[in-house]
Order: structure tokens, then sequence, then C-alpha cells
């Protein structure tokens, strides 16, 4: 198949894009490389793609209405993945303006071109925030989602909602997925993992949020990429059984459809802080403090619907993940 993916030089993007092409798929990639952190790590994440055959990029911002349009006109792609995106909680406090953007006039582009190319499906991410103050745990695609903590899950909720609207109007097949913190190799440097590492490594304390009560279910990028290939090959479809008067929150009558993508096994914070201070060889200096506006006290997903779709489970473990990120954090910073 020919894959446009957007957000490419991001940390999902980047890997998504390379187990796609590992599979024999053409992807075409989309990124404006912004400053919301360090440029030098997407590049270098482009850097490991622009080596592999099939593998084709194009600088530019989904904001941008008519330059999406020209290159899906270009493209003639099969299938768009968008993971282009303005992400975090705690930045979304700082400049809103860019999740607006970004997360709703970019997506709102991306709808159309798909429609006015009849793409035959549309994958996006979405995020377990969406699922803000609901206290039922684990996390189910059937729970109500209507009251995000923070403007980014807002934005994300905002996603499923008007993707549902082009399934249901353009019979447009879309699939969100609501990641649950995703971590590994390359990943953000405004992640927790990463902050970490590198604060243990200066010998530098590390702020723990909340005094350290929080439990979250970190899911590992290998995971994460290899279920999103296996919905590529199941696009969605129009639930035949849906009930108007006990509707599905995840799936409609039209073909859309929403999957947790998590690991299934939530860990407490100071749990996963131990698995690094292993990997590490080192103990980190702890700096207990409040929770901050937005975050939420504890993650789990429910990833029975994603297996009985693709058949897929999770299977790396937080301390085979861990490890595997700081083998490489410590190679590409020399350590």
């Amino acid at each position: 198949m020919k894959i446009i993916v957007t957000g490419a030089a991001g940390f999902i993007g980047m890997h998504v894009c390379k187990n796609l092409l590992d599979n024999g798929h053409i992807v075409v990639g989309i990124d404006n490389i912004n400053a919301y952190y360090d440029q030098k790590l997407k590049q270098k994440r482009l850097e490991c793609l622009s080596n592999l055959r099939e593998f084709t990029f194009y600088k530019q911002d989904i904001v941008n209405k008519e330059a999406i349009k020209e290159i899906f006109v270009e493209v003639r792609a099969d299938c768009v993945i968008n993971l282009a995106a303005q992400a975090g909680v705690r930045y979304s406090l700082i400049d809103p303006d860019a999740y607006g953007s970004s997360n709703l006039i970019g997506f709102l582009n991306i709808l159309e071109a798909c429609r006015q190319q009849e793409i035959s499906h549309l994958i996006y991410a979405s995020s377990s925030s969406i699922y803000g103050s609901n206290d039922d745990k684990p996390f189910k695609e059937i729970h109500n989602s209507d009251h995000p903590m923070s403007l980014y899950g807002a934005t994300k909720k905002a996603n499923e909602v008007m993707a549902h609207s082009y399934s249901h109007l353009f019979q447009l097949p879309t699939t969100g997925l609501r990641f649950f913190t995703v971590y590994g190799p390359w990943g953000r440097p405004d992640m927790a993992l990463f902050l970490f590492t590198n604060a243990i490594l200066e010998n530098k304390p590390i702020d723990i949020y909340n005094h350290g009560n929080m439990i979250r279910d970190f899911t590992y990028i290998d995971d994460v990429v290899q279920a999103v290939n296996l919905l590529v090959e199941t696009p969605a479809i129009a639930n035949v059984d849906y009930n108007t008067y006990q509707p599905d929150a995840s799936t409609s009558s039209s073909p859309w459809r929403i999957f947790n993508i998590g690991n299934g096994r939530p860990t407490p914070l100071i749990d996963y802080i131990s698995a690094l201070e292993k990997a590490l060889g080192k103990k980190a200096k702890k700096n207990f403090i409040p929770v901050q506006p937005g975050d939420l006290l504890a993650t789990a997903a429910d990833t029975t619907r994603l297996k009985n779709w693709t058949g897929f489970e999770p299977t790396t473990s937080i301390e085979q993940g861990v490890e595997n990120f700081v083998e490489w954090y410590l190679s590409y910073y020399n350590y």
C-alpha cells in the first residue's frame, strides 16, 4: 500500500514509518519539524528513514490546507495515518493556541484532504487523556469520555467526533488510537523517562508529581507500531449491530472505530523509576511535589477490543522496555 504518515519526524511517527517500510509498504512522510523540542533529534529520526527505500518526505505543516491538498493529490495514497499534533498536557496550559491550530484546524485539513481524494482508511492519534476524570478502570472504549481534564485531551476528543462526522457523511473509514503513555528509544525529551534519565545521569533530582502516587499504563513503542500495522490491514467498518438506544461509544453505524493502544498492565510511577535505576545502575535523587493541573492520577487500558479486532497483544515488559531505552539513550548521547 501507499501510505501517508503525518508527524513522520515524531517519536511514534518515525517508528510507525520504519515498521510500515519493513512490511513492504510505500511511505510518504509529512512533518513541519517545529521547535516544540530538539529539532536535531527530529532530523536524526528522519535520517534513519531517508536511508530506506520507498520513503519520501515533505517538510510541511498540516495547518497549511492548500499545501496538504497538493501533497494528497500528488501522492494518491491508499491509507493515511495522522500522527501530527501538538502534544503534551502541561504545555497546553502555556500555549493553548498551538493546540487549536494543529490539533483542530490541522486535523480538519487532513479530513478534508482524505474526503477529496477518497482515501480508503484514515488512522489518527487520539489519547488516553480523553478519559479525564473517569474513575472506572481499566478504561474501556465504551466508557464516557466527555470530561477531559486538559485542553490537550479536549482536542483529542474533538478529533474523534470530527472523524465520526466524516465517517457518517462521506463513508470515510476512520480509526482512532487512544495511546497510553508511549515510551522507548527515540522518545520525546518532554516525557518522564527522558527527563528522569537525563537528571539521574547528571546527578540532579527528578521531580515526582503527586508525591509518587501515580499509576500509568506505560506502553512500549514496538508494541504500538505492531498494533498500528495490524490496524492498517483491518480498516474500520460499520457496526451492523449498532443500537441507537444503547449506543456503543467506540463504534457506529458508520465506518468509525476507536481502540485503546496500551500495555494493559498499569505500573506505579515509583516502580517505573526503580526499573530505570536498575537499568542505569544508579539511584535517583527524588523530589516529591504536588500533582500538576490537568494530570490524571492513574491510567489503565483495557485492550480487549484491539485483541478481538486484530489479534494483537502487547508483549514488552516495563523492565525490558526501559532497558532498551537506556541502551539507546547512552549510545545517542555518547555516555
